[in-house]
């Protein structure tokens, strides 16, 4: 990397986003231009079935700091955001959201704290914006149990963060094929920083996330970046060891005082309790065996269908 170079990287997953490339590519150049830092940004294309692709066609073809990449399908926001990584050429990279909920802004104060050597600096949210209680409930509750298994306070993470050239490298250098970004991006290290924002409220559309796809989101972060329901499993166990001692020596107790009663209720409880602790256990196993399965076949996190700007 030459030391000369003070390029920013602004990297944009984009999923259905057609009605908001333009605005999001005015807002940050506009910013970027008139605090004259240096910049390209990089739209990525996570299968859009819209036109957003071609919306970025268009921008480059009038604008050479603008790139665009587009999948053959839809991968995911985290592949997305690897993707535009592995195209940077900056010195150092900031990954935003389209919809600007990530205030461009905020960019221009975690640019000048990188240029005073930090090199991961993570926007943190003071605010989630609005949502339903039970959305904020659902986050909220996510975010306690990802921080206790990783370690790593996530109470307010974000995707919003501005990383310096040997960070992305550290993260591209990881083979694993899901990939947290928010965790990993702290799990490196590297002299870090927060710098809080205030999530803004979309102008145009809706949030792609869905209950279900949030719920997926959830389970497959926290099994990529933590064994600790594989430990829930043995401690189950040990709790119903616990369980069947006590029942067993009630019943022996009775058995031998001739106070033990006829019936088949105490059978049936004890059936469906250790029948739905194991149905539970062995889906845990399962899904960390499929997630095993994913990481051997080593197929690719993505899968870059068009390029344009480059």
């Amino acid at each position: 990397m030459n030391p000369s170079n003070k390029t920013l990287s602004v990297i944009i997953p984009s999923y259905n986003e057609e009605a908001m490339i333009q605005t999001t590519f005015q807002t940050v150049k506009k910013i970027l231009s008139e605090s004259q830092i240096p910049f390209e940004i990089i739209f990525v294309d996570d299968g859009s079935r819209d036109g957003t692709y071609q919306e970025v066609i268009r921008l480059s073809k009038d604008n050479p700091e603008v790139h665009g990449i587009s999948f053959s399908r839809n991968f995911g926001k985290e592949s997305a955001i690897f993707a535009g990584l592995a195209e940077a050429k900056g010195a150092c990279c900031v990954i935003m959201d389209c919809d600007l909920q990530h205030p461009p802004c905020t960019i221009i104060e975690m640019y000048h704290l990188w240029e005073q050597g930090y090199e991961v600096v993570e926007g943190v949210k003071t605010s989630r914006g609005k949502e339903s209680a039970f959305h904020h409930f659902c986050a909220n509750g996510f975010y306690a149990i990802i921080s206790r298994l990783t370690h790593i306070d996530m109470a307010n993470a974000s995707d919003f963060k501005l990383l310096d050239r040997q960070a992305v490298d550290a993260l591209l250098a990881m083979p694993e094929r899901a990939p947290f970004f928010r965790a990993l991006s702290s799990w490196i290290g590297f002299c870090s920083i927060q710098v809080p924002f205030e999530v803004q409220e979309r102008t145009v559309g809706t949030s792609k996330w869905s209950m279900w796809s949030l719920t997926k989101y959830a389970i497959r972060n926290i099994t990529s970046f933590s064994g600790a329901p594989m430990q829930a499993v043995t401690l189950l166990g040990w709790i119903m060891l616990v369980f069947s001692l006590v029942l067993g020596i009630q019943s022996l107790y009775r058995y031998f005082t001739g106070t033990a009663q006829e019936g088949f209720t105490t059978v049936i409880l004890l059936l469906l309790i250790i029948g739905s602790i194991l149905m539970i256990s062995l889906g845990i196993i399962g899904h960390y065996i499929s997630r095993i399965y994913d990481e051997i076949k080593r197929r690719p996190k993505y899968i870059i269908s068009r390029r344009c700007g480059k």
